[in-house]
């Protein structure tokens, strides 16, 4: 069965072999050892410089890096500005309003891309310590345009917290020329490897700060020991086997570059191999992640009747979302997946359409 979701992916052999490696006490040097591997790697992933950067790990989804991150790095009294044009963007607000951090939503429509003049209009006239954005909206695939806002944070000493959960790794993120303060992801996306394994990449400034609104998912705690080759809960062990040996294949395959190329040339396969069939892309490319791309449903057929037909043929597709549920169904090229998966994907919805 080939996963064509945005998460959990298609592993390689070599990563699933990796699993199977000796059970490890979370408190011996040879699982520090992982650790200190696994922080290094992903700092280099984006060839960051460890004396500013830091990656902090934790055991848990996407979600549990956003939270720790929202949660951490808006400062006690801080003020934050969350973007939102589809589900993740109201995911985010709805972590600030559980920790009762004050915040405001700059609210666009689900198929829209964000005014970012406007946004920066409104860092001038209201007083915001942080801007959170979804930078790949998995909602509809949008690839949210985030250096122009970047640069006006950092011009305005406001930290930007970006959701990178599912562009990490193959989009690429100026972590430097900008106003970036952290990022949020997760292993089981771009990176390949299996769900369990999250973290965040922050400026060493930003953690110095850190509040100290939550317990499990702590920034400054997590940052602060793992530093000290120390862990203050029972980690995912396994999960943190298969991120270091997907972080090994990533670095031997070219990096995020790669990557990006990769799932740019499946996706527009995809995306031609479905336009002559008369289903239309519901972004145009250049407005899309190469993560993910949304479609609209062929007249007459439903979600539920496509997916099932596919995971016969052994694919699994994806759900539109919320309201778009009736009007959309997404694919993802990310994990272990070539030019003949994608081949047999379009011959499949040849036979479908039949």
């Amino acid at each position: 069965m080939l996963l064509l979701n945005p998460g959990p992916v298609t592993l390689s052999e070599r990563v699933r072999k990796s699993l199977l490696q000796t059970d490890l006490c979370h408190r011996e040097p040879e699982f520090f050892d992982l650790q200190d591997e696994a922080r290094r790697r992903l700092v280099a992933a984006y060839e960051l410089d460890p004396a500013k950067w830091s990656a902090v790990l934790m055991t848990g989804s996407g979600t549990a890096a956003v939270e720790s991150m929202i949660a951490g790095l808006v400062p006690e009294g801080g003020r934050l500005l969350v973007v939102e044009n589809g589900v993740y963007g109201d995911r985010v607000a709805q972590i600030a309003q559980q920790y009762g951090i004050e915040y405001e939503v700059a609210k666009y429509e689900w198929m829209q891309a964000p005014d970012i003049d406007a946004i920066v209009r409104l860092l001038d006239t209201k007083k915001f310590t942080n801007v959170a954005i979804i930078h790949h909206e998995t909602t509809t695939g949008r690839l949210n345009a985030i250096d122009a806002l970047s640069r006006a944070c950092a011009q305005r000493g406001v930290g930007l917290l970006l959701d990178a959960v599912s562009s990490f790794g193959a989009e690429a993120i100026d972590f430097d020329g900008g106003g970036i303060a952290a990022i949020a992801a997760t292993a089981n996306k771009c990176l390949h490897g299996v769900p369990g394994a999250a973290f965040v990449i922050a400026r060493r400034d930003a953690l110095a700060q850190a509040a100290s609104r939550n317990y499990y998912l702590g920034i400054a705690r997590l940052a602060k020991l793992q530093d000290a080759r120390n862990t203050p809960f029972t980690p995912s062990v396994h999960a943190y086997y298969a991120l270091v040996e997907a972080l090994r294949e990533f670095e031997e395959e070219g990096g995020w570059r790669a990557r990006h190329a990769r799932y740019a040339k499946l996706a527009e396969q995809v995306r031609a191999g479905l336009a002559a069939l008369g289903m239309e892309s519901a972004l145009p490319p250049e407005e899309s992640s190469v993560v993910l791309r949304a479609y609209r449903l062929p007249a007459g057929v439903t979600y539920e009747t496509l997916h099932d037909a596919l995971k016969a043929k052994g694919f699994v597709i994806y759900a539109g979302q919320g309201g778009l549920s009736k009007e959309l169904f997404r694919i993802s090229t990310m994990g272990a997946l070539d030019a003949n998966d994608m081949d047999r994907l379009i011959s499949s919805f040849v036979e479908l359409l039949r």
